[in-house]
């Protein structure tokens, strides 16, 4: 059973390979026209042969009539010339002609078998009754062709023409018919051996074809070929160069497609093992930091309550720094989910700045900021409220900490017909213009000691960043050094579903912190 499907499987896949598909339209293509050909060629030859062979039997049948009129044969049929153009006739067509008076009786049979007989026949009687030949339908096989042609007295015999079809006179009558069976059998002897010679001629030309198929199947397959076997030897880690297949436009498409995801799965698994890294390093530090102060008390054997309060103080400070790195970390692996679902619906986006500047004085009083929110519209629109929280709250945090003493931070709300502006600007430290493509990236601090110094962990930016994107928004920066910072957020009105992007499209550019 399982051999059975096992062969079953590797027929469709061999009837599924594009070179099988190219052999088999290939040869197609090639037979078609050729058993059409075959079949026009024969069948016009055979109905042209038999056209001109009824043609010239009627010209010998007109005379033959004309001649009995003229030696009044059917009134006296003891005439040996008319016999012998008879014969003669009977002869050259391998056939029988029968001269039939108007009474349907048979005067003269060419097998001397039906001499005096009556004849009944349709194709005799239409034609006594119109005076015009008639010609038996051909069938394709049939060895004869029926002709009934009139014998009558003609305008042609009075202009002494024995040629052309007869006309009847004004007082002339149909004498009688002559029936002529006319033999076909040379015409199907020669169609046989044309037919025998087409079957030939096509045995050859189907060989041409298959091996000419063949052939076209491996050569227009083969660039295909070889840039699958460059994809396989870097899905199987032989090489992690870009491919390349020039040889058609659609293989450089492809190549061109592949070296487009190459390059993103080389740039993150590049990203996630710096990721790693600094994963550990930043994990690694806090724990370091309460080893050496655990070895600290570990060697005092009578340290004082001061000490021992004051080491274990600073051990709860690292090891909150570490859940604090461990949850900023889970809610950016949540961000980067593709499955993630924002829980939309209409929001006052005044009244959410409003609760986060709640939310964010204190730190601001602490550190002698300024907070001032700036309304130049009121906005309502389809968001995740939590998430759009989390985006303010992080900006204006990130404004209060890295700003000056005494400094300012604004955040002012705008919209337009189709989006609305979340503008977050401070007095503070800013950035070099250097430092604006880096910000969002993992980890990444402008001012490395100024972050440890208030528990940065380097991730708020980056996943500031990925909700905005989760609600088709961007943010934009704008910076100078010593003088300030200016983050924009734009984000739609009306939130539409899209297809879902991808973690590495959300992450496209970098992503990090201040």
């Amino acid at each position: 059973m399982k051999n059975d499907r096992t062969d079953k499987g590797r027929r469709l896949e061999f009837l599924s390979s594009i070179r099988t598909r190219i052999f088999l339209v290939s040869l197609v293509i090639g037979l078609a026209p050729c058993l059409f050909l075959q079949r026009g060629i024969l069948e016009n030859y055979e109905r042209r042969a038999v056209g001109v062979q009824t043609g010239q039997a009627q010209t010998q049948l007109r005379a033959i009539a004309n001649h009995l009129i003229l030696s009044d044969y059917m009134n006296d049929s003891q005439s040996d010339l008319i016999d012998a153009e008879l014969a003669e006739f009977s002869s050259i067509y391998d056939g029988r002609l029968l001269v039939i008076d108007s009474s349907l009786n048979i005067i003269k049979d060419t097998y001397s078998v039906s001499d005096g007989r009556v004849i009944i026949s349709e194709l005799v009687t239409d034609c006594l009754r119109t005076s015009t030949t008639k010609v038996s339908n051909y069938q394709s096989g049939d060895s004869y062709i029926l002709i009934a042609m009139p014998i009558t007295e003609t305008l042609s015999l009075e202009s002494g023409d024995h040629s052309g079809e007869p006309q009847p006179t004004e007082s002339g009558a149909s004498q009688g018919v002559l029936l002529a069976s006319v033999s076909t059998e040379n015409i199907l002897t020669t169609l046989a051996l044309l037919t025998r010679s087409a079957l030939l001629m096509e045995l050859i030309i189907v060989v041409i074809i298959i091996v000419l198929s063949f052939i076209f199947s491996i050569v227009l397959v083969t660039p295909f070929e070889k840039l699958s076997q460059s994809i396989a030897k870097v899905r199987a880690g032989f090489s992690s160069k870009p491919v390349s297949a020039p040889e058609y436009l659609e293989t450089r498409h492809i190549a061109e497609a592949f070296n487009v995801v190459l390059g993103r799965m080389n740039a993150l698994d590049a990203s996630r093992q710096e990721f790693v890294s600094n994963v550990s390093h930043e994990l690694k530090t806090p724990m370091a930091s309460m080893k050496v102060l655990a070895d600290v008390l570990m060697s005092q054997e009578h340290a004082p309550e001061e000490m021992y309060r004051e080491f274990l103080q600073d051990i709860c400070h690292e090891i909150d720094r570490e859940n604090n790195i461990i949850q900023e970390l889970l809610t950016l692996v949540r961000m980067d989910r593709t499955d993630i679902a924002l829980k939309v619906e209409p929001v006052n986006i005044n009244d959410a700045a409003e609760q986060v500047m709640k939310w964010v004085r204190p730190i601001a009083d602490e550190n002698d900021i300024q907070l001032a929110l700036e309304h130049k519209a009121q906005v309502i629109a389809e968001v995740d409220e939590t998430r759009l929280n989390m985006i303010m709250t992080n900006l204006v945090e990130n404004a209060v900490k890295y700003n000056r003493k005494f400094g300012k931070v604004t955040m002012t709300i705008d919209k337009d017909n189709q989006n609305f502006f979340i503008t977050v600007e401070d007095t503070g430290i800013g950035m070099a213009e250097a430092e604006l493509d880096k910000i969002y990236e993992r980890f990444y601090r402008v001012d490395k000691s100024r972050s440890r110094e208030i528990g940065g962990t380097g991730l708020g930016l980056s996943i500031t960043r990925s909700a905005i994107l989760l609600h088709h928004g961007k943010i934009d920066v704008t910076s100078v050094e010593g003088e300030g910072t200016t983050f924009t957020v734009t984000i739609p009105l009306i939130y539409e579903p899209e297809p879902e992007m991808t973690g590495l499209e959300q992450r496209k550019g970098g992503n990090g912190n201040e």
